[in-house]
């Protein structure tokens, strides 16, 4: 009897733990870059860890979208390379549709988190994941990403998912850029 209440306690205790480590509760994630922290709106879920990710969550997708967006957050002390270098990649993941460049479908601006100057960028078109052996192309899919400096180093912060997804999230996810104090 002894050994099952502490295995439930344990269980309790661990449970409790991750729940907390990964921001499992209905106020959403504190997120801090650098000198700046937010919180996540409680809809958006933890999500499993990627290579060189400090933060990444599940963004709820749209009703008859096939998936969740993917939030990811990196974080790199001695930087990350320039602005314009990752806007560059970021559109080298996408295929602008028939008729149009990729520059026509990307929408690049400065906005302020916090006391920072960010790169705002949207991109729209068909997305290849460039971390996924041989990714079959998404069409329709959205990326909203942020480019910024903080005491912390250069952070980096994209969305990606189909697009009436990214827009039914967009919202939230420029409240939480406003929120970064």
């Amino acid at each position: 009897m002894k050994r099952i209440a502490g295995m439930t306690l344990t269980a309790l205790a661990l449970g409790w733990l991750l729940g907390t480590a990964q921001g499992g509760d209905d106020k959403g994630t504190e997120v801090v870059l650098g000198d700046l922290k937010a919180r996540t709106p409680a809809t958006w879920k933890v999500a499993k860890m990627k290579p060189l990710r400090k933060y990444a969550f599940t963004v709820p997708k749209a009703s008859g979208d096939p998936e969740d967006a993917d939030l990811a957050v990196f974080e790199f002390p001695m930087g990350g390379g320039k602005a314009a270098d990752n806007i560059k990649r970021w559109k080298g993941q996408f295929q602008a549709p028939e008729g149009k460049t990729i520059d026509d479908v990307t929408k690049v601006d400065t906005i302020k988190i916090g006391k920072v100057e960010a790169t705002y960028v949207d991109i729209q078109g068909t997305y290849k994941d460039p971390f996924t052996a041989n990714a079959k192309p998404m069409p329709n899919y959205r990326r909203l990403g942020v480019i910024l400096t903080t005491d912390g180093g250069a952070a980096y912060i994209t969305v990606t998912g189909p697009a009436k997804t990214i827009e039914q999230n967009k919202k939230d996810f420029d409240n939480w850029l406003k929120a970064f104090k």
